[in-house]
């Protein structure tokens, strides 16, 4: 297994990324530290929040997953066997969103103080701020970087259009560089990144996390069926890919796996690690079995057959 640069940053990270949003919602304190002692025992070093995971869950208030992991990092120690990234701007309560500068400042001490550490190593807009002018917000994140609080920035769920403004006004102003894109990516939704988006970020060397990568957990294959929806937290999520399109995705998954003695789940992330344009598709588990099986997507190399067979399967209609 292979460290990957990511973008063209000073950061280099092992081809899959935990997703955190998992932390204080679906996997509880306990259970989110043997994920994460589990993840890094096998090798990898990726791990992505937001400052806002998990606010939709009842009795949050958001913040619940960076405080879980700096718990977790407190515990541990071993802070520079990790990448860490995290996001900010949406809501996190009245007044307190955006990508302005006098938010910026307040919301990077917040993680800071919940992930109990000194810098992030990726910092991400969580959505553009149309707004702000990015200049503003470009000039804020120079700031958090020379004070030693950032590492590297990036993006996510922009637009091509605004993606490449933001990439323009770096380079005439000398201000960082937006390095990573997260947008939401997987075998069932290819529309909003394939195109404009994935040619710009393959043209700049802009490296992608996206996000959503197993549908919610429809790519593992446990969702066949409305009746498997029942009791699941992210149940509703899936219900739109039960359908003849998500069900044809999911027989070449079946289809392929058998080829490969490996799962579907396990082919889904192989499919995403292969794009060029993809540096570490996020994914995340509530348990240590869900864990370990997903982990092995990163020994797959999927051969041109496999990938055409699941390209032709799942090409957006």
């Amino acid at each position: 297994m292979q460290k990957r640069q990511l973008g063209q940053s000073s950061l280099h990270v092992y081809p899959i990324t935990f997703g955190g949003n998992v932390f204080g919602w679906t996997a509880d304190e306990a259970m989110s530290f043997k994920l994460l002692d589990a993840f890094l025992g096998a090798g990898f070093n990726f791990v992505d929040t937001a400052d806002v995971y998990s606010r939709w869950h009842p009795g949050n208030s958001g913040g619940e997953s960076e405080v879980i992991i700096g718990n977790w990092l407190k515990a541990r120690g071993g802070r520079d066997k990790v990448i860490l990234a995290t996001k900010l701007g949406i809501e996190m309560a009245p007044g307190k969103k955006g990508l302005s500068k006098k938010y910026m400042v307040q919301a990077v001490e917040d993680s800071l103080r919940r992930l109990q550490t000194d810098y992030i190593d990726l910092y991400q807009s969580h959505r553009d701020d149309p707004e702000t002018p990015i200049e503003e917000t470009l000039s804020a994140y120079q700031d958090l970087i020379k004070a030693g609080k950032v590492r590297e920035i990036g993006a996510s769920n922009f637009t091509a259009e605004r993606l490449a403004e933001s990439l323009k006004i770096s380079t005439e102003k000398g201000l960082p560089r937006y390095q990573s894109l997260q947008p939401q990516y997987s075998l069932v939704e290819r529309a909003e990144f394939e195109g404009p988006l994935e040619d710009l970020c393959l043209a700049e060397k802009i490296g992608t996390i996206g996000y959503y990568s197993l549908a919610s957990g429809f790519l593992t294959g446990k969702y066949r069926s409305r009746a498997d929806m029942e009791g699941r937290a992210r149940g509703a999520r899936v219900e739109k890919y039960l359908n003849d399109y998500g069900f044809g995705v999911i027989a070449a998954l079946d289809d392929v796996a058998k080829r490969y003695n490996a799962k579907p789940v396990q082919i889904a992330l192989a499919w995403l690690i292969a794009r060029p344009s993809v540096t570490a598709p996020i994914a995340s588990a509530t348990n240590l079995d869900q864990l370990s099986e997903m982990l092995k997507a990163a020994e797959i190399t999927l051969d041109a057959a496999a990938i055409e067979q699941i390209d032709v399967a799942s090409k957006p209609r």
